[in-house]
C-alpha cells in the first residue's frame, strides 16, 4: 500500500482534489483520512472522510453519483492527492451541478455558471 503523509494533515486529514478524467474539469475537493484511502485503493471508488458528518463516505452511496478512480496523483509532499474520475450520473456536486465549482465571482456577488444537473430535494431525502 501506498502510504501518505496522514500525519501532515489536520486531524489526519488531507485534501483530495476530484477531477474529471476525460476533460480534466475539477469537480470538487474533499478530505481524505487513512482508511478513506485505503478504500478507494481497494475499491477503484473514491472515499471521503466527510468532516460535517464526522464519518466515512463513499461519493454516491445516497445520490448513485459514484467516482470511479481512473488515475492518482500525489504531490511531492505526499500530503494531497488528485482523483481523476469518470463521474457516473453526470454530478459531482450535492447541490445538483455537476461541479461544486459551479459559481464565479462576477464583481461583488457570486454569478451561477453551471447547469443543474438534478433537484437534491428529490434525491436527498
Amino acid at each position: 500500500m501506498i502510504e501518505l503523509s496522514f500525519a501532515k494533515g489536520r486531524d489526519g486529514l488531507l485534501p483530495a482534489i476530484v477531477q474529471d478524467c476525460a476533460s480534466n474539469e475539477v469537480l470538487m475537493l474533499a478530505y481524505i483520512n487513512e482508511e478513506a484511502w485505503r478504500r478507494t485503493i481497494s475499491t477503484g471508488k473514491a472515499h471521503f472522510w466527510s468532516r460535517s458528518r464526522g464519518k466515512l463516505w463513499l461519493k454516491g452511496e445516497t445520490s448513485g453519483h459514484v467516482q470511479l478512480v481512473r488515475e492518482i496523483l500525489v504531490d511531492c509532499d505526499e500530503d494531497t492527492v488528485v482523483f481523476k474520475v469518470e463521474q457516473v450520473g453526470g454530478a459531482a456536486c450535492h447541490k445538483g451541478y455537476r461541479s461544486c465549482f459551479f459559481r464565479r465571482v462576477s464583481g461583488q456577488r457570486l454569478e451561477i455558471v453551471g447547469e443543474k444537473m438534478f433537484d437534491p430535494a428529490k434525491v436527498y431525502k
